[in-house]
């Protein structure tokens, strides 16, 4: 009496039969599937005694099926086309990002450098969902406020691990409207005679122009303000002449650097991340991708 044929096969053999009905021979398929040929032919053996029935008969030219395994071949196909859609909605599954994950950057990079990157994020993550913050507070991180932080200094606290992501330049610039009323400076010195763009209490300018030899007052800032949208909107509606990220420029047309010769210390980007949630898959996709598009972002256009 013939074997009865189980109600479920093992997949292995049913991927087995099909590459040696397709190749016509154990070699081929062992070479196909990147298997051993003993193998494939234990699994066709395993196969044939479970069906009772022989698939293949051996001839000159290799391994021709036999009526049972024509008989089978369709359903065994479709079962392969099964379970490759399956292996690939699973691997579609483990990879997909989804979720939130809540980034902070200082008010002038959530405004300027981020909203470019996250467009890119969310097209490489579209199951990802990003909440930006825009803050100059460091501890964010700390009072668990963000996921990821961008800054321009690096944390300190020992808890967080910063990558260092490159540096940003900083140039003096003025839209082209105001170059044309007020000439274009040649020298560093001939600043002192425009418009300039300061802070308000915010005192790293004065400094800058006290390193460079050249003191100043905020009286010699005829524009001053500590938001730094603001700074850089009144520079983008040529009201003087201002110090800026490079980044920035791209994205207000008109406005050009200025004094290349004029060297200012560039601002050292940093990605930190808490340590505890740094091995969280989410956390690590966004972070990884920040890590590599970011730096392309920094130099912006400096000429």
């Amino acid at each position: 009496m013939d074997k009865p044929a189980p109600e479920t096969f093992d997949w292995t053999l049913i991927r087995s039969f099909v590459a040696v009905l397709d190749h016509g021979s154990l070699s081929a398929a062992a070479r196909r599937l990147g298997a051993r040929q003993p193998t494939l032919s234990r699994h066709v053996a395993e196969l044939e005694a479970q069906l009772g029935s022989p698939l293949f008969e051996r001839t000159g030219r290799g391994l021709t099926p036999t009526a049972a395994a024509l008989a089978i071949a369709e359903s065994a196909r479709r079962m392969q086309d099964g379970a490759q859609s399956l292996a690939r909605s699973l691997s579609s599954q483990r990879n997909a990002a989804t979720g939130t994950v809540r980034i902070t950057a200082s008010t002038v990079a959530a405004v300027w450098l981020m909203p470019g990157v996250l467009a890119a994020l969310q097209r490489a993550e579209p199951g990802l969902q990003v909440e930006l913050v825009a803050s100059n507070a460091l501890d964010n991180l700390l009072r668990r406020e963000a996921d990821i932080a961008v800054r321009m200094v690096r944390p300190a606290q020992g808890s967080l691990i910063a990558r260092k992501l490159g540096e940003v330049p900083i140039v003096v610039a003025a839209h082209r409207d105001y170059l044309a009323r007020a000439g274009t400076p040649r020298s560093p010195a001939e600043l002192l005679q425009h418009r300039l763009i300061g802070y308000d209490r915010d005192p790293q300018l004065i400094q800058g122009f006290a390193a460079a030899g050249m003191p100043v007052t905020p009286a010699h800032f005829a524009l001053r303000t500590d938001d730094q949208v603001a700074y850089g909107r009144l520079i983008a509606e040529a009201a003087g002449i201002g110090f800026v990220a490079a980044y920035n420029l791209r994205h207000w047309p008109g406005v050009v650097p200025l004094l290349p010769e004029l060297a200012i210390p560039p601002l050292p980007c940093w990605l930190a991340v808490h340590r505890e949630i740094r091995g969280n898959r989410l956390v690590r996709r966004a972070y990884d991708f920040l890590a590599e598009a970011l730096p392309r972002e920094l130099v912006g256009q400096t000429s």
